[in-house]
């Protein structure tokens, strides 16, 4: 591995309106590496990684790029000095192909003529993924392909700007295992062309599969800095959160109560079919299986926001028909949606707002608006969460992930729900996040509420639930006690 220093951040400082969110931050990215980018969710990560590719710039500090300092002004001015970043969210357009994607402003022109050379367009794309070892039909449109083969365009759309650096954002957190790996295969031949890779997950482990170094940020300052075979899993943690964790998976194992929610013969279909269970009182049941089993689709069908075409639905022992979610508030049904910025929240509304939008009937009585009842509301559940915000009108899209989320749960605390459906509750969240949903998740059981778990992270739903339910293509095929379930398994019954 080359010993060259690529990029370099010297004491970088940006503040915001009520954050400091960088703090005398300094980070270097060397040639022919994997540098690991670790904290949680506000930590400052995203901060840098702006600052890195010219989306923002610094409040202090230098920037230094293959031994030049330079200034950014703006994402497409790094990406002409050779810094390229692959987010979370693909910036690409579904109806064109992927060569029109790869080129899309810089296409090559004919010789004579200013008109597209459509022949170059084709052979200079299928050169930039044989690059990458990877055969794809470039004609091909992006809508019709996986999420997985869109994030190859993303790499190859880097290497055809003659990327030295590439910054990947959560580049696993829609990925299956089987693609992840063929990313981290992909990742080893970036680095064996000498390219420079900052990598930011949540999942701790990858960072042992592929990094070289780590850099651990908390609340806007760098805290650590290691080689990766110098340092252990439980060390990252602590430095991350600041505190050392308990138990991974905190439950209070409770003897069920009376049955709160039972679903007989449910379909919709092909997405599900005749699909029966139930739920009980300070009870954690959880949903398992493939993308596109039918899990969400499930849920979604009985808090009433998609239809089913037959089935009966009981709430307390009370035939229900899930018309409208509304109606399903009023029963006291908690909907935490995976989608939590398009569907659990008001992104340009302040944290106060977005708390008490769902909870407003239960909250005052003849429907009149108490200001100062509704702000010592709001207030007693950001002590109770540890919602990290300067004030109750803070706007949610300026939170972190994990506190974003606390935001959702509040919401539906308020509605004081008996039944609460988490659809990926953790997802995207970081280890401290984590463990602070989780422990809520535990408290609203212990409570006596009923709560159904979705994840597609099986060691999560392991650890939390009483009982699993699996599926597979739209059916219900096992169920498991806590007892019996071993991921083993649950996966074979999940492939069948």
């Amino acid at each position: 591995m080359a010993n060259d220093t690529l990029f370099e951040l010297r004491g970088i400082t940006k503040i915001y309106p009520g954050v400091v969110a960088l703090n005398k931050v300094s980070f270097d990215l060397k040639a022919g590496e994997v540098h690991v980018l670790c904290g949680e969710n506000g930590a400052g990560k995203s901060t840098l990684i702006k600052i890195m590719s010219g989306a923002e710039s610094p409040d202090a500090g230098t920037i230094v790029f293959q031994g030049e300092v330079c200034t950014f002004k703006d994402p497409r001015d790094a990406q002409r000095s050779g810094v390229a970043t692959i987010y979370q969210e693909f910036n690409l357009i579904p109806e064109m192909t992927i060569a029109q994607n790869l080129f899309l402003g810089r296409e090559p022109k004919k010789l004579f003529n200013s008109m597209i050379d459509w022949r170059r367009v084709r052979k200079d794309a299928e050169k930039y993924f044989d690059m990458l070892n990877v055969k794809i039909d470039v004609w091909e449109k992006i809508k019709n392909i996986s999420v997985s083969k869109q994030q190859l365009v993303e790499i190859a759309r880097a290497l055809s700007l003659n990327a030295k650096v590439i910054i990947f954002d959560e580049p696993t957190s829609a990925l299956t295992d089987e693609d992840a790996k063929r990313l981290f295969h992909i990742i080893g031949k970036l680095k064996e062309q000498g390219i420079g890779i900052v990598y930011i997950s949540h999942r701790i482990e990858e960072l042992f599969q592929i990094g070289t170094r780590v850099s651990v940020l908390r609340d806007g300052k760098k805290i650590a800095e290691h080689d990766v075979k110098d340092v252990t899993k439980q060390q990252l943690i602590s430095e991350m959160v600041g505190r050392i964790l308990g138990k991974e998976f905190n439950r209070t194992i409770q003897e069920p109560g009376k049955e709160m929610l039972r679903v007989e013969h449910l379909s919709s279909g092909k997405v599900f079919k005749d699909i029966s269970f139930y739920v009980r009182e300070r009870e954690i049941v959880g949903f398992f299986g493939l993308v596109g089993s039918g899990r969400t689709e499930i849920m979604r069908a009985i808090f009433g926001i998609d239809g089913y075409e037959s089935g009966t639905i009981y709430i307390e022992g009370k035939k229900y028909s899930a018309v409208k979610p509304r109606h399903s508030v009023q029963h006291r049904i908690a909907f935490i949606s995976e989608d939590r910025k398009n569907e659990g929240l008001c992104l340009e509304l302040s944290v106060r707002e977005n708390m008490i939008h769902a909870a407003m009937p239960f909250m005052f009585k003849n429907k009149i608006i108490r200001p100062a009842q509704e702000v010592s509301f709001v207030d007693a559940l950001i002590k109770e969460l540890q919602i990290k915000t300067p004030s109750q009108e803070q706007t949610v899209k300026n939170l972190s992930g994990g506190n974003q989320q606390k935001v959702v749960l509040a919401k539906w605390f308020l509605t004081k729900a008996r039944i609460f459906i988490f659809d990926e509750p953790t997802r995207g969240l970081d280890v401290g996040a984590k463990d602070e949903v989780h422990n809520l998740i535990d408290k609203l059981v212990t409570e006596g509420a009923a709560v159904i778990l979705i994840s597609s992270e099986l060691p999560e739903v392991l650890g939390m639930s009483d009982r699993i339910y699996v599926m597979k293509e739209g059916a219900l095929v096992r169920e498991f006690s806590r007892e019996e379930a071993d991921q083993e398994k649950v996966i074979k019954a999940a492939i069948g």
